[in-house]
Protein backbone atom coordinates (compact mmCIF):
# COMPACT_ATOMS: atom_id res chain seq x y z
CA UNK A 1 0.00 0.00 0.00
CA UNK A 2 1.51 3.45 -1.30
CA UNK A 3 2.31 5.70 1.88
CA UNK A 4 -0.20 8.94 2.15
CA UNK A 5 1.41 12.02 1.87
CA UNK A 6 1.35 14.73 4.20
CA UNK A 7 -0.66 17.19 3.06
CA UNK A 8 0.80 20.66 2.19
CA UNK A 9 -0.24 23.79 4.45
CA UNK A 10 -1.80 24.82 1.03
CA UNK A 11 -3.79 21.65 1.16
CA UNK A 12 -4.64 21.95 4.83
CA UNK A 13 -6.05 26.10 4.08
CA UNK A 14 -7.88 24.81 1.57
CA UNK A 15 -9.91 22.45 3.46
CA UNK A 16 -9.87 24.23 6.29
CA UNK A 17 -11.56 27.14 4.37
CA UNK A 18 -14.16 24.46 2.84
CA UNK A 19 -15.33 22.92 6.21
CA UNK A 20 -16.05 26.77 7.32
CA UNK A 21 -18.02 27.24 4.19
CA UNK A 22 -20.04 24.43 5.93
CA UNK A 23 -20.47 26.28 9.11
CA UNK A 24 -21.32 29.57 7.47
CA UNK A 25 -23.71 28.56 4.71
CA UNK A 26 -25.04 25.28 5.66
CA UNK A 27 -25.65 23.83 2.34
CA UNK A 28 -25.15 20.96 0.59
CA UNK A 29 -22.47 21.30 -2.48
CA UNK A 30 -20.90 18.54 -2.73
CA UNK A 31 -18.66 18.30 -0.01
CA UNK A 32 -19.21 14.29 1.29
CA UNK A 33 -16.09 11.89 0.82
CA UNK A 34 -16.23 9.29 -1.38
CA UNK A 35 -20.12 9.38 -1.40
CA UNK A 36 -22.06 11.14 -3.71
CA UNK A 37 -24.22 14.23 -2.84
CA UNK A 38 -27.77 12.53 -3.87
CA UNK A 39 -27.47 10.40 -0.61
CA UNK A 40 -27.95 12.55 1.99
CA UNK A 41 -30.41 15.08 2.89
CA UNK A 42 -29.74 18.66 3.90
CA UNK A 43 -27.17 19.65 6.98
CA UNK A 44 -28.60 19.77 9.73
CA UNK A 45 -26.92 21.03 13.31
CA UNK A 46 -26.13 18.37 15.91
CA UNK A 47 -24.64 17.71 19.08
CA UNK A 48 -21.86 14.55 19.28
CA UNK A 49 -23.57 12.48 22.06
CA UNK A 50 -20.24 9.72 22.09
CA UNK A 51 -17.73 8.92 19.25
CA UNK A 52 -16.19 5.69 18.22
CA UNK A 53 -13.16 5.52 16.28
CA UNK A 54 -14.35 7.18 12.56
CA UNK A 55 -18.03 7.26 13.77
CA UNK A 56 -19.90 8.95 16.38
CA UNK A 57 -23.43 9.10 17.52
CA UNK A 58 -25.16 12.29 16.67
CA UNK A 59 -28.00 13.52 18.50
CA UNK A 60 -29.78 16.21 15.93
CA UNK A 61 -32.61 19.03 17.08
CA UNK A 62 -36.01 16.88 16.84
CA UNK A 63 -33.96 14.47 19.66
CA UNK A 64 -33.17 11.71 17.25
CA UNK A 65 -29.60 10.15 17.76
CA UNK A 66 -27.57 9.17 14.72
CA UNK A 67 -24.77 6.83 14.59
CA UNK A 68 -22.83 8.82 11.31
CA UNK A 69 -19.29 8.37 9.90
CA UNK A 70 -17.12 10.84 10.17
CA UNK A 71 -15.23 13.01 7.38
CA UNK A 72 -11.55 12.04 7.17
CA UNK A 73 -10.62 16.06 7.16
CA UNK A 74 -12.36 16.45 10.73
CA UNK A 75 -10.13 15.89 13.67
CA UNK A 76 -10.32 15.28 17.28
CA UNK A 77 -14.14 15.15 17.68
CA UNK A 78 -15.29 14.40 21.29
CA UNK A 79 -18.18 14.31 23.30
CA UNK A 80 -20.29 17.80 23.32
CA UNK A 81 -18.99 19.19 20.42
CA UNK A 82 -21.50 21.26 18.30
CA UNK A 83 -21.21 19.81 14.24
CA UNK A 84 -23.06 19.91 11.10
CA UNK A 85 -23.92 16.36 9.67
CA UNK A 86 -26.00 15.20 7.07
CA UNK A 87 -28.57 12.32 7.26
CA UNK A 88 -28.84 9.21 4.70
CA UNK A 89 -32.17 9.85 2.60
CA UNK A 90 -32.52 6.18 1.97
CA UNK A 91 -31.61 3.04 4.51
CA UNK A 92 -31.51 -0.51 3.18
CA UNK A 93 -30.02 -2.63 5.73
CA UNK A 94 -28.91 -1.62 9.51
CA UNK A 95 -25.65 -1.63 8.46
CA UNK A 96 -25.91 1.33 5.95
CA UNK A 97 -24.28 4.58 7.09
CA UNK A 98 -27.30 6.50 8.85
CA UNK A 99 -25.36 10.31 7.86
CA UNK A 100 -22.48 11.91 8.09
CA UNK A 101 -20.78 14.67 10.08
CA UNK A 102 -19.77 17.15 7.35
CA UNK A 103 -18.21 19.81 9.64
CA UNK A 104 -17.64 21.03 13.63
CA UNK A 105 -18.17 24.65 15.07
CA UNK A 106 -15.21 26.49 17.18
CA UNK A 107 -15.63 24.95 20.60
CA UNK A 108 -16.03 27.16 23.65
CA UNK A 109 -14.00 24.83 26.23
CA UNK A 110 -12.37 21.26 25.99
CA UNK A 111 -10.79 19.32 28.77
CA UNK A 112 -7.46 18.17 27.26
CA UNK A 113 -5.95 14.36 29.25
CA UNK A 114 -2.50 13.54 28.21
CA UNK A 115 -1.98 9.87 28.07
CA UNK A 116 0.75 7.87 27.67
CA UNK A 117 -0.42 5.86 24.54
CA UNK A 118 -2.42 8.11 22.80
CA UNK A 119 -0.65 11.59 23.05
CA UNK A 120 -2.77 14.40 24.04
CA UNK A 121 -5.96 14.13 23.27
CA UNK A 122 -9.20 16.25 24.23
CA UNK A 123 -11.67 14.27 26.27
CA UNK A 124 -15.30 16.61 26.33
CA UNK A 125 -15.87 19.87 24.87
CA UNK A 126 -18.47 23.11 24.99
CA UNK A 127 -18.62 22.41 29.60
CA UNK A 128 -20.27 24.85 31.66
CA UNK A 129 -19.03 22.89 34.99
CA UNK A 130 -16.61 20.73 35.87
CA UNK A 131 -17.50 18.16 38.81
CA UNK A 132 -14.41 16.42 40.52
CA UNK A 133 -15.62 13.11 42.11
CA UNK A 134 -13.77 11.58 44.52
CA UNK A 135 -14.43 9.12 47.49
CA UNK A 136 -13.82 7.51 50.61
CA UNK A 137 -13.14 4.63 48.01
CA UNK A 138 -10.97 3.59 46.64
CA UNK A 139 -9.27 6.55 48.50
CA UNK A 140 -9.71 10.28 49.08
CA UNK A 141 -6.64 11.26 46.81
CA UNK A 142 -6.23 15.03 46.87
CA UNK A 143 -3.30 15.28 44.55
CA UNK A 144 -5.68 13.79 41.84
CA UNK A 145 -8.16 16.88 42.67
CA UNK A 146 -5.58 19.10 42.89
CA UNK A 147 -4.45 18.49 39.12
CA UNK A 148 -8.15 18.47 37.89
CA UNK A 149 -8.53 22.15 39.68
CA UNK A 150 -5.38 23.02 37.75
CA UNK A 151 -7.29 21.84 34.33
CA UNK A 152 -10.53 23.60 35.30
CA UNK A 153 -8.23 26.72 36.26
CA UNK A 154 -6.81 26.39 32.85
CA UNK A 155 -10.50 26.07 31.26
CA UNK A 156 -11.33 29.21 32.87
CA UNK A 157 -14.17 27.75 34.80
CA UNK A 158 -14.37 26.99 38.83
CA UNK A 159 -14.97 23.10 39.63
CA UNK A 160 -17.14 21.86 42.05
CA UNK A 161 -15.66 19.11 44.00
CA UNK A 162 -17.98 15.99 44.85
CA UNK A 163 -16.80 13.60 47.89
CA UNK A 164 -19.14 10.00 46.97
CA UNK A 165 -19.19 7.08 49.72
CA UNK A 166 -19.75 9.22 52.22
CA UNK A 167 -21.99 6.69 54.21
CA UNK A 168 -18.32 4.86 54.51
CA UNK A 169 -16.93 7.43 56.61
CA UNK A 170 -16.12 6.06 60.51
CA UNK A 171 -16.38 8.06 63.46
CA UNK A 172 -12.25 8.19 63.55
CA UNK A 173 -12.01 9.20 59.43
CA UNK A 174 -14.65 12.23 59.81
CA UNK A 175 -12.07 14.69 60.91
CA UNK A 176 -9.18 14.00 58.62
CA UNK A 177 -12.07 13.83 55.42
CA UNK A 178 -13.29 17.01 56.80
CA UNK A 179 -9.98 18.53 57.17
CA UNK A 180 -8.97 18.14 53.88
CA UNK A 181 -12.40 18.99 52.24
CA UNK A 182 -12.38 22.11 54.42
CA UNK A 183 -9.12 23.28 52.90
CA UNK A 184 -10.63 23.50 49.73
CA UNK A 185 -13.51 25.37 50.47
CA UNK A 186 -11.50 28.04 52.76
CA UNK A 187 -10.02 28.50 48.56
CA UNK A 188 -13.88 29.45 47.51
CA UNK A 189 -14.38 25.85 46.10
CA UNK A 190 -17.66 24.38 46.17
CA UNK A 191 -17.58 20.75 47.89
CA UNK A 192 -20.88 18.79 47.99
CA UNK A 193 -20.69 15.50 50.28
CA UNK A 194 -23.09 12.66 48.47
CA UNK A 195 -24.10 8.91 48.99
CA UNK A 196 -25.27 7.73 45.80
CA UNK A 197 -25.90 4.43 47.90
CA UNK A 198 -27.96 6.57 50.62
CA UNK A 199 -29.09 9.11 48.46
CA UNK A 200 -27.59 11.91 50.90
CA UNK A 201 -26.39 15.01 49.26
CA UNK A 202 -27.85 14.00 45.70
CA UNK A 203 -30.44 16.96 45.85
CA UNK A 204 -27.36 19.63 46.11
CA UNK A 205 -25.94 18.03 42.57
CA UNK A 206 -29.51 17.57 40.69
CA UNK A 207 -30.69 21.61 41.34
CA UNK A 208 -27.19 22.33 40.40
CA UNK A 209 -27.32 20.60 36.79
CA UNK A 210 -30.27 22.23 35.08
CA UNK A 211 -29.24 24.53 31.62
CA UNK A 212 -25.44 23.33 32.02
CA UNK A 213 -23.17 20.96 30.31
CA UNK A 214 -21.62 18.66 33.16
CA UNK A 215 -18.64 16.86 33.04
CA UNK A 216 -18.31 14.51 35.85
CA UNK A 217 -14.18 13.53 36.02
CA UNK A 218 -12.09 11.86 38.30
CA UNK A 219 -10.49 8.67 39.53
CA UNK A 220 -11.50 5.00 38.47
CA UNK A 221 -13.79 3.58 41.29
CA UNK A 222 -15.32 6.63 42.78
CA UNK A 223 -18.92 6.19 41.46
CA UNK A 224 -19.72 8.32 38.49
CA UNK A 225 -21.47 5.68 37.12
CA UNK A 226 -23.36 5.25 39.67
CA UNK A 227 -23.91 9.01 40.42
CA UNK A 228 -24.92 9.18 37.21
CA UNK A 229 -27.33 6.36 37.04
CA UNK A 230 -28.99 7.99 40.40
CA UNK A 231 -29.20 11.24 38.43
CA UNK A 232 -30.66 9.55 35.37
CA UNK A 233 -31.52 6.27 35.67
CA UNK A 234 -32.30 5.72 31.88
CA UNK A 235 -28.80 6.12 31.27
CA UNK A 236 -28.30 2.38 32.24
CA UNK A 237 -24.74 2.35 32.78
CA UNK A 238 -23.31 -0.72 34.36
CA UNK A 239 -21.60 -0.34 37.51
CA UNK A 240 -18.58 -2.52 38.94
CA UNK A 241 -17.37 -3.01 42.54
CA UNK A 242 -14.15 -1.95 43.31
CA UNK A 243 -11.63 -4.63 43.95
CA UNK A 244 -11.11 -5.83 47.19
CA UNK A 245 -8.00 -7.41 46.61
CA UNK A 246 -6.16 -4.30 44.74
CA UNK A 247 -8.06 -1.65 45.80
CA UNK A 248 -8.02 0.00 42.50
CA UNK A 249 -11.17 1.04 40.92
CA UNK A 250 -12.58 -0.63 37.88
CA UNK A 251 -13.51 1.20 34.67
CA UNK A 252 -16.93 1.22 34.01
CA UNK A 253 -17.14 4.13 31.19
CA UNK A 254 -15.17 3.62 28.15
CA UNK A 255 -16.09 6.24 26.37
CA UNK A 256 -17.33 9.63 26.84
CA UNK A 257 -20.94 10.20 26.22
CA UNK A 258 -23.64 12.50 27.13
CA UNK A 259 -26.86 12.69 28.54
CA UNK A 260 -30.11 14.49 28.37
CA UNK A 261 -31.09 15.18 31.25
CA UNK A 262 -35.21 15.29 31.44
CA UNK A 263 -35.00 18.85 34.10
CA UNK A 264 -32.54 20.56 31.42
CA UNK A 265 -29.30 20.26 31.16
CA UNK A 266 -26.67 17.88 29.64
CA UNK A 267 -24.44 15.45 31.94
CA UNK A 268 -21.06 13.74 30.52
CA UNK A 269 -19.67 10.92 31.85
CA UNK A 270 -16.08 10.14 31.23
CA UNK A 271 -13.95 7.47 31.77
CA UNK A 272 -11.88 7.17 34.74
CA UNK A 273 -8.62 7.00 35.60
CA UNK A 274 -5.57 6.23 37.62
CA UNK A 275 -3.88 8.87 37.21
CA UNK A 276 -4.59 12.47 35.35
CA UNK A 277 -1.21 14.17 33.68
CA UNK A 278 -0.95 17.73 33.00
CA UNK A 279 1.96 17.09 30.74
CA UNK A 280 0.45 19.85 28.32
CA UNK A 281 0.87 22.63 30.37
CA UNK A 282 3.70 24.93 31.26
CA UNK A 283 4.94 25.11 34.53
CA UNK A 284 3.39 29.04 34.68
CA UNK A 285 0.28 27.64 33.68
CA UNK A 286 0.38 24.96 36.67
CA UNK A 287 1.77 28.01 39.16
CA UNK A 288 -1.25 29.80 37.94
CA UNK A 289 -3.59 26.99 38.52
CA UNK A 290 -2.87 26.99 42.27
CA UNK A 291 -5.32 30.00 42.95
CA UNK A 292 -3.68 30.19 46.53
CA UNK A 293 -0.77 31.14 44.51
CA UNK A 294 -1.24 33.79 42.27
CA UNK A 295 -0.78 37.01 44.56
CA UNK A 296 3.12 35.66 45.29
CA UNK A 297 3.83 35.16 41.56
CA UNK A 298 6.82 37.03 41.04
CA UNK A 299 7.45 37.59 44.58
CA UNK A 300 10.10 35.42 44.67
CA UNK A 301 13.98 36.98 45.45
CA UNK A 302 15.24 35.66 42.12
CA UNK A 303 13.11 35.39 38.55
CA UNK A 304 14.32 31.89 37.84
CA UNK A 305 13.03 31.03 41.42
CA UNK A 306 12.02 26.90 40.75
CA UNK A 307 10.47 27.15 44.21
CA UNK A 308 12.32 24.52 45.75
CA UNK A 309 14.81 25.27 47.98
CA UNK A 310 15.49 28.82 46.52
CA UNK A 311 16.61 31.34 48.77
CA UNK A 312 13.87 34.04 48.83
CA UNK A 313 11.11 31.77 47.50
CA UNK A 314 7.73 33.63 48.19
CA UNK A 315 6.10 30.61 48.50
CA UNK A 316 7.96 28.46 50.82
CA UNK A 317 7.95 31.74 52.84
CA UNK A 318 3.95 31.57 52.70
CA UNK A 319 3.78 27.94 53.53
CA UNK A 320 6.53 28.14 56.39
CA UNK A 321 4.40 31.52 57.88
CA UNK A 322 0.92 29.09 57.42
CA UNK A 323 -0.30 31.12 54.47
CA UNK A 324 -0.48 28.42 51.78
CA UNK A 325 -1.19 24.73 52.73
CA UNK A 326 1.87 22.51 52.92
CA UNK A 327 -0.02 19.78 51.46
CA UNK A 328 -1.05 22.11 48.27
CA UNK A 329 2.64 23.09 47.92
CA UNK A 330 3.63 19.51 48.25
CA UNK A 331 0.83 18.70 45.55
CA UNK A 332 2.09 21.26 43.25
CA UNK A 333 6.07 20.08 43.62
CA UNK A 334 5.03 16.89 42.47
CA UNK A 335 2.58 18.13 39.58
CA UNK A 336 6.08 19.81 38.29
CA UNK A 337 8.34 16.82 39.34
CA UNK A 338 6.04 14.91 37.12
CA UNK A 339 6.66 17.16 33.90
CA UNK A 340 10.43 15.71 33.63
CA UNK A 341 8.50 12.23 32.77
CA UNK A 342 7.13 13.76 30.28
CA UNK A 343 6.65 11.04 26.63
CA UNK A 344 8.48 12.63 23.66
CA UNK A 345 7.25 12.75 20.21
CA UNK A 346 5.10 14.46 17.96
CA UNK A 347 1.86 13.29 19.31
CA UNK A 348 2.30 14.69 22.71
CA UNK A 349 3.26 18.08 21.58
CA UNK A 350 0.30 20.50 22.29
Amino acid sequence: MAKRKKLTKTQTRRIQANLQKCLENRKPKGFIDDLSNEQFGPQEPGVVISRFGQHADIQGENGDIVRCNIRRAIDNLVCGDHVEWRRAKNLESENDIAGVVVAVHERQSVLIRPDAYDGIKPVAANIDQLWVVSAILPALTPSIIDRYIVAAEEMGMQPILVLNKIDLITPDMKDIVDETMDAYRELGYEVVYISTKTQEGMENVTSKLKDKVNLFVGQSGVGKSSLVNAIYPESNILTQIVSENSGLGQHTTTVARLHQLPQGGQLIDSPGVREFSLWHLSQDQILNGFIEFRDLIGCCRFRDCQHKNDPGCALIEAVDAGKISEARFDSYQRIIESLANKPTGRKFEK
